[in-house]
């Protein structure tokens, strides 16, 4: 019995600690819900998180678990996870978010999680246990979603810059004002369907671990997916001002032409990777628009250097958070 509660314990903390995470998650990728919204003066910033972290939350009745699958079951074989790995790969991918969070960095919290899962489990057992399927994936994303949220951001803003060609700046001004509205909250609904997910996949990979849920299960307990989309939701709700800085107008000065444009190609871009069961980067893939949306204009509107500094941060992310969850890994061996 007392073993029993013990692992109760351990087990509760944990999802407790997970929990935490999607909150910070939340908080880390706020910016890339609002950061277009807020920099082109749409939305003030209190309206800007209250109004993403509705659309955050009720991505709960939109979107099938296809991510959460993904990293519940599908990245590390069956058997292998237990308290030990949960613990490193939370806290690799904790440490690198308050890290890059502190720096400004808009980085992944999507890619330091699976890096932390990669991390923990290379500890314990070495790389044979990984599902080469789910991690090659995940990290192909890496690249595609930016190409994606490039394109379609692009596409869109050369489309909109056609459609409109004869129309008044102040007129196109005034409408696309309301119509980014409709773009912030699209993106924002993306981003809480992929997130929160990853979330409740760790939780479930957990549970699975310490016997608290069955392999065969088709979902996660309702508990833990209503956790997960509350905690994100209300970590949009405190916000990362340091990152919505450098994502609304240090890579390039936008309008409300071109943030409706950049939050519509990354919503389109989000809605496919969720649909697919891909755990992807919503910092990822909003850079990738804004990115495209300024090089339509010129490409000295980009300041490449910003952006380059991000793309390191991209590259360091799950490698970094890997190793700070095998030593995190390794030191929990000695507290459970």
């Amino acid at each position: 019995m007392e073993t029993a509660q013990a692992a109760l314990w351990v087990v509760m903390l944990l999802v407790a600690l997970a929990i935490a995470f999607d909150f910070m998650n939340g908080f880390h990728d706020a910016a890339n819900s609002i950061a277009t919204v807020v920099s082109t003066g749409v939305l003030k910033p209190t309206q800007a998180v209250v109004f993403a972290a509705f659309f955050n939350f009720i991505a709960i009745f939109i979107f099938h678990l296809s991510v959460a699958a993904t990293v519940g079951k599908g990245i590390v074989q069956p058997g292998v996870v237990d308290v030990h790995v949960v613990f490193g790969a939370l806290i690799g991918a904790i440490s690198w978010n308050v890290i890059t969070w502190y720096y400004g960095i808009p980085s992944s919290s999507s890619h330091a999680l699976i890096g932390g899962v990669v991390g923990a489990v290379m500890a314990k057992s070495g790389a044979s246990v990984l599902i080469a399927g789910g991690i090659l994936k995940t990290v192909a994303f890496i690249f595609i979603s930016p190409l994606l949220g490039f394109l379609f951001g692009s596409l869109m803003m050369v489309a909109v810059a056609w459609i409109f060609r004869r129309a008044r700046p102040s007129k196109i001004d005034k409408w696309f004002r309301r119509l980014q509205l409709v773009s912030a909250g699209a993106y924002s609904l993306g981003h809480g369907g992929n997130d929160a997910q990853k979330t409740i996949g760790i939780i479930w990979m957990l549970l699975i671990a310490t016997g608290y849920s069955a392999a065969s299960d088709t979902s996660p307990p309702l508990w833990a997916i209503v956790c997960c989309y509350v905690a994100i939701a209300m970590g949009t709700m405190f916000g990362g001002w340091r990152i919505v800085k450098t994502m609304g107008q240090k890579i390039t000065k936008l309008k409300p032409v071109g943030g409706f444009c950049a939050e519509t190609g990354g919503a389109m871009t989000l809605f496919i990777a969720t649909a697919l069961g891909v755990p992807v980067s919503t910092t990822h893939t909003i850079t990738g628009a804004i990115v495209g949306v300024g090089s339509t204009q010129r490409a000295s509107a980009v300041r490449w250097g910003v952006a380059g500094n991000i793309i390191w941060a991209w590259v360091l992310t799950i490698p970094a958070s890997a190793f700070v969850a095998a030593v995190a890994y390794w030191i929990s061996l000695w507290l459970f």
